[in-house]
């Protein structure tokens, strides 16, 4: 029988309103049980164009950093946070992942609430959900999909500015579509990484490529990869290079030719950052999502925190 999530029994917590901000009141972190763990994982969008990536460094401001302190203020002793990508300065998220372990027995929407009156406008929590205590989202990934925003356009937009990359040029969609191709499937991508990436197993899985316009604004050109993890500027490397052949400056073929050299020198330019978002994360089977009452009723009384359904705020739909 499929593991089933038991129903979590969650206090109501207090939230007072201070001048619109949420606040846990005292009364909400209650003392835990002796040796009690609480395992949550956070979904975290964020505009990354004034952080120096995910990864916490010590003398720049860094998104697992803002998080990190953002939870010490609720709980000193919380676990540092276990974040699924380690997104690059400048790269933005609309559904990073991140773990962290604590002693206090709080609501998920307490937490969504809390939390996120210590964050900066930058970056939001959208839904929190109850996970085993040490529980690492790398460990169930299985997809991942990153979008990259090209602007074509004479002039800057305002409204663009960090969350798309301009160029001058206008391309052919359907022809760029059709090259992107060949980058389907399982490959070996040695030649699309960056020279700090020394990893040695360099295969990675493509699922999807698509280039195309999009609906709301003939001006953008919309490039969503998705596979099963990627390299370190793989994505980058990718449409950089669909741009250089877009322009002409590299053969159409360049993405064939390095597929089956292995050199970084068959492909195009590094595309900036400001363009490439994660869009969207997937995890096994989980899901963050509440179950339903009849699938409460039928689990039985030993089933597991499971591998199906996970308790959320705010509910998943």
């Amino acid at each position: 029988m499929q593991a089933r999530v038991e129903a979590v029994p969650v206090r109501q917590d207090r939230i007072e309103e201070d001048r619109g901000a949420a606040v846990v009141s005292a009364s909400d972190a209650q003392r835990p049980r002796a040796g009690a763990r609480f395992g949550i994982l956070l979904t975290v969008a964020y505009d990354g164009r004034r952080f120096s990536g995910w990864a916490r460094q010590a003398n720049a401001r860094s998104i697992a950093g803002e998080l990190d302190g953002a939870i010490t203020a609720i709980d000193p002793k919380a676990s540092a946070t276990r974040g699924l990508s380690r997104t690059d300065a400048g790269v933005h998220a609309r559904e990073q992942l991140a773990a962290f372990d604590t002693d206090k027995d709080i609501a998920l929407r307490g937490w969504v609430l809390a939390i996120s009156q210590h964050l900066p406008d930058e970056i939001a929590i959208v839904r929190a959900a109850r996970v085993p205590p040490g529980f690492d989202a790398r460990r169930h990934l299985t997809r991942k999909v990153y979008r990259y925003t090209v602007l074509h356009s004479l002039v800057r937009d305002p409204f663009l500015e960090g969350r798309a990359w301009r160029i001058l040029e206008r391309f052919n969609h359907s022809d760029l579509n059709a090259i992107a191709q060949s980058l389907v499937g399982t490959h070996d991508f040695a030649a699309f990484r960056g020279a700090a990436d020394t990893r040695t197993d360099t295969v990675r899985q493509i699922f999807r490529i698509d280039v195309g316009p999009a609906h709301s604004d003939h001006r953008i050109t919309l490039i969503d990869v998705e596979g099963d993890k990627f390299l370190y500027n793989m994505v980058r490397i990718i449409v950089g290079t669909l741009i250089d052949i877009g322009r002409e400056r590299r053969p159409k073929d360049a993405l064939v030719r390095a597929l089956a050299s292995h050199a970084r020198t068959d492909l195009g330019i590094t595309a900036p950052p400001d363009g490439l978002c994660l869009e969207r994360v997937t995890l096994d089977a989980w899901q963050l999502t509440e179950p339903s009452l009849s699938e409460r009723r039928s689990a039985p009384d030993e089933a597991p925190l499971g591998l199906n359904k996970l308790v959320s705020w705010p509910p998943a739909h």
